[in-house]
């Protein structure tokens, strides 16, 4: 059993507010989340990278000058969890980095399929543990987006930036507000007197599903047609609201469905960003409310457990806003509540869920945490 010189910790995240709008470019406000990817790892004297899953009780061994075919050892297709570890190389590799081989091992506490970004937390952890072994350095951001690129071209997710960018920035006790067009970002204060409560519908969803690159192809052909009459946007985040209620009637009804949200909901996060300056969690709430409600009616991306979820926080005492986050088609909703009232809160939602659903939740109160980083193993 090899001994590990490192561990890489990568958060997972959850995002207040600004969703599916992270690929048209729109700005968001994730938090890296107390929940994390913990990779142990040491260098091999090899080009060969040998990883066990401890949460799967599964291993995989792949070779790096071989990454493009994606298999192992042996010449057999990679597990699907090794495609993220295995991309990340592949990409770093392709833009001309040095690669050490590795023996690793990984467990996390991130919940798998709830929309936290596990994957772009393993992506970033094994990203810092290249960086650590082949003694090379990258900015947060490329580091983030060459993680990004991993998913997209290897693993075949056509994602946004933001969970790479979460897991890779995030700052205790601040929401992260990343303009994305202008590949900008601050960290912005949380109220201390509020808790952030996460809750996992357990319906489980699969991002490389069919209905997430749908979406996001459906935006992209709204820019298409939107571009005739306003020749200036390169994304919807460039389409005013005003703009786009003159010309929706150049889309298709679904497809105008879907850039409605996106437009409304840029124009949500400018509205959030000023009520959180100011310190007035009542109003950003109630934003939280208007982006499930849009998520649900022109996004079609929730589920009858999640608006089950946001229904019954809406009804207890202390909450602010309740909302699905992630991409949706089940995962998480995300809670903001007064903290005096978070334990009861958490509590009751718990039991009123798991009286109502056919699954049984996990509810848990999470805060704004540190972003990735390595340290030395004794």
């Amino acid at each position: 059993m090899p001994s590990y010189q490192y561990r890489a910790i990568a958060p997972g995240r959850v995002n207040l507010l600004g969703e599916h709008v992270d690929y048209c470019n729109g700005p968001v406000l994730p938090v890296a989340i107390d929940r994390s990817m913990k990779v142990d790892f040491s260098a091999r004297d090899d080009q060969r990278v040998e990883i066990v899953a401890n949460d799967i009780n599964e291993q995989v061994c792949f070779s790096l000058t071989n990454l493009a075919a994606k298999i192992d050892c042996r010449g057999n297709p990679l597990p699907a969890w090794a495609k993220y570890p295995a991309g990340v190389a592949h990409t770093l590799r392709k833009h001309g980095l040095s690669l050490t081989g590795m023996n690793a091992r990984f467990t996390s506490d991130i919940p798998i399929g709830a929309g936290l970004s596990s994957s772009a937390a393993i992506e970033v952890a094994f990203a810092l543990a290249f960086q650590t072994l082949a003694d090379w350095e990258l900015d947060r951001m490329t580091l983030a987006q060459y993680c990004q690129q991993a998913e997209q071209e290897y693993v075949g997710m056509n994602s946004g930036l933001m969970d790479q960018f979460a897991s890779a920035h995030g700052v205790e006790n601040h929401a992260l507000y990343f303009r994305i067009h202008a590949m900008q970002w601050e960290a912005v204060p949380l109220p201390a007197d509020v808790a952030i409560i996460i809750a996992d519908s357990k319906v489980p969803h699969s991002l490389t599903d069919s209905a997430y690159n749908e979406r996001r192809n459906a935006t992209e052909e709204a820019v298409r047609l939107l571009t005739p009459a306003l020749p200036d946007i390169e994304a919807l985040v460039d389409v005013s609201p005003a703009q786009f209620e003159t010309h929706k009637h150049l889309l298709p009804p679904m497809i105008a469905q879907r850039a409605q949200h996106v437009v409304d909901e840029c124009d949500r996060m400018d509205k959030a960003i000023v009520a959180l300056k100011a310190g007035d969690i009542q109003q950003f709430g109630q934003l939280m409310y208007a982006t499930h409600a849009s998520l649900r009616d022109l996004y079609k991306v929730s589920t009858p457990e999640l608006d089950l979820l946001v229904e019954i926080a809406r009804s207890l005492p202390g909450v602010y806003g309740a909302r699905l986050t992630g991409a949706g088609f089940g995962g998480c909703t995300v809670n903001l509540v007064a903290a005096s009232q978070a334990e009861a809160f958490a509590r009751e939602l718990k039991a009123c869920y798991d009286a109502q659903s056919p699954y049984t939740t996990d509810v848990f109160i999470s805060k704004a945490s540190r972003g990735a980083h390595v340290i030395p193993l004794a």
